[in-house]
């Protein structure tokens, strides 16, 4: 694996396509088989990358197992998005290196990093420096992460905060809604954080039709991400939908 291989993949990617759609399979909730052919169908219809991960990360062997069993089938990168120390496991491309930088504990901004940092090394995983950033209150993230969320009718809130990781040197922000969060992040705001971040930018959390994809897309998202939707019974059909509309070339 040559250096920076999966952000070189996601930057050029970006050329072709208007926006990327990223496919979020929760280590806990699906199957080793399930996680296989979800992964195989998602990059049938488009998807430029798996995500691996979940909020509630605990068990790092079945995780390690469903990064291996997905790999065999795919090309795209996987790309590991840990809720903590126990989500960084071989075998993926990449991973989301990132600090919540909204957490009100220092564990979950940077210790859980110097944690991590040296399993990142020995697996030989790609770190993409990220800002991960909850947006509103009441999901997983939000709790585990013990986050002070920021209102989702704040944007300029969020983009200092993208501004700042951008000048520690950050290439990658992500406003996260949370996991089967009930609202997804406003297009105003990822607007006014496309304003202010010139890195790639990544929104997940409640994208559930082809509407609020798109407006995300119009307003700036680089990537979209979308899981729970597909766990709770959402069709591929539907998800190609959205990956038609969103990927739409430039």
């Amino acid at each position: 694996m040559t250096k920076n291989q999966v952000e070189t993949f996601l930057k050029s990617e970006l050329k072709k396509k208007n926006a990327l759609l990223f496919v979020l399979i929760d280590s806990e909730v699906s199957n080793l088989d399930e996680s296989a052919k979800l992964a195989k169908d998602v990059e049938k219809i488009g998807a430029s990358a798996i995500l691996v991960g979940g909020s509630s990360a605990t068990d790092q062997i079945e995780m390690a197992q469903v990064v291996k069993g997905i790999k065999k089938g795919i090309k795209i990168p996987i790309i590991l998005f840990p809720g903590n120390v126990t989500g960084v496991v071989p075998d993926a491309d990449a991973i989301l290196f990132s600090s919540l930088m909204n957490s009100e504990n220092p564990y979950f901004i940077t210790q859980a990093q110097a944690l991590g940092a040296p399993s990142v090394l020995k697996f030989g995983l790609e770190p993409l420096p990220t800002a991960y950033l909850v947006i509103g209150e009441g999901t997983s993230a939000w709790f585990v992460g013990a986050a002070r969320g920021i209102p989702f009718e704040k944007p300029k809130i969020a983009a200092a905060y993208a501004l700042a990781a951008q000048f520690l040197g950050m290439r990658f922000v992500y406003l996260e809604a949370g996991s089967g969060a009930k609202s997804n992040v406003t297009p105003e705001m990822v607007k006014t954080v496309r304003h202010a971040f010139n890195g790639f930018l990544i929104v997940g959390g409640g994208i559930k039709d082809v509407k609020t994809a798109e407006s995300l897309v119009k307003a700036g998202a680089d990537a979209l991400v979308i899981g729970t939707f597909l766990e709770k019974g959402g069709s591929i059909k539907k998800l190609q939908e959205i990956a038609k509309v969103i990927q739409r070339s430039k």
